[in-house]
């Protein structure tokens, strides 16, 4: 089965945002770095998705410069798609579905930064499209919000995920497994 890794808002419109100091992993370029080369020794499709508000005037506005992928991470390669979504999932406004369609895709690796919001809601909806779903816990992360912290978050998340919409692995698990 044909296979793509989603890299969701994986973007410098989080570090310009005061809320940075707070985030579980401000390393997180380093494990999508290596998915990212995992995914591409296997031969399967990466694709980069950054959340985008135009007109709003705040960090993810494009035209405020801090909607591109965060300096770190390793720049995508011809033919690797670079999505600007609107909405929290990485579906609904791009045409993520007919790339995948197109390739023969059938299962998603996930991850990025919000793991409860744009991370989880892009699993959940790649699961109701019948794709077989990994969630990629150590290369995706998030903020506190409100009284939770990021381990509270991140263990919610994978809890409501696991085995009804996405198996959940970590970077270390997926390159020790088969192809």
């Amino acid at each position: 089965m044909k296979r793509a890794l989603i890299v969701i808002d994986v973007q410098e419109s989080f570090r310009a945002r005061p809320l940075w100091k707070e985030i579980g992993n401000p390393g997180i370029a380093e494990p999508v770095n290596r998915l990212v080369r995992l995914a591409r020794d296997h031969g399967d499709l990466v694709v980069w998705v950054l959340h985008s508000e135009p007109g709003s005037g705040d960090v993810f506005d494009p035209d405020l410069g801090h909607v591109r992928l965060l300096e770190e991470l390793e720049p995508p390669l011809p033919g690797e798609p670079v999505l600007r979504k609107t909405a929290h999932n990485a579906f609904t406004t791009t045409n993520l579905q007919q790339l995948l369609t197109e390739a023969g895709v059938g299962e998603l690796w996930v991850c990025g930064i919000r793991a409860e919001q744009c991370v989880e809601t892009t699993a959940r909806l790649g699961s109701d499209l019948g794709y077989e779903v990994v969630f990629v816990a150590d290369a995706t992360t998030t903020n506190p919000i409100g009284d939770l912290g990021v381990d509270a978050i991140m263990e919610r998340t994978q809890a409501v995920l696991r085995d009804r919409f996405a198996r959940i692995a970590t970077v270390a698990e997926l390159a020790a497994s088969p192809v």
